[in-house]
């Protein structure tokens, strides 16, 4: 049966997709994906262009330490994503739940190696920066009405 039932015992249809429903789902969740890194690596540049117009070489360098700590593993889980929607690889809950972790340990990593070997030449204000530009990335995608 199509059926399943609400904890009331009351009967809820099943929703069946098509193969055309699936496609489109998968085009649309792939676009905005790669949509997103787009806008994270135009944040990138933009971060490492100001960082040196304000501040020199050094500060572009910490920016561009800020943004790919978080830019290069975002990118790697979204590849891990993409590979689920087109690849023999399925995504679950539990996928998505080890993705975020590596990119939050990969960033905290990053960083903590920065602070650790940048010493004198690291400039936080920067680095932090390129950080910040990259998380939010999707405001780019907002200003431009391009959300997913």
């Amino acid at each position: 049966m199509n059926q399943d039932y609400a904890p009331g015992g009351t009967e809820v249809p099943r929703l069946v997709l098509t193969d055309q429903d699936r496609v489109a789902i998968t085009r649309r969740a792939s676009s905005g994906i790669m949509r997103t890194l787009a806008a994270q690596a135009v944040m990138l540049v933009l971060a490492v262009l100001v960082s040196w117009l304000v501040a020199g070489g050094a500060a572009a360098v910490s920016a561009f330490i800020g943004a790919a700590a978080y830019f290069v593993p975002n990118a790697l889980f979204a590849l891990r994503l993409l590979l689920g929607l087109f690849g023999p690889l399925r995504s679950n809950p539990f996928t998505f739940f080890v993705g975020e972790a590596f990119k939050l340990g990969s960033a905290v990593l990053v960083l903590g190696l920065a602070a650790w070997l940048g010493g004198s030449w690291l400039v936080w204000p920067a680095m932090l920066f390129g950080l910040l530009c990259v998380l939010k990335g999707y405001v780019l995608l907002l200003f431009l009405r391009k959300l997913p």
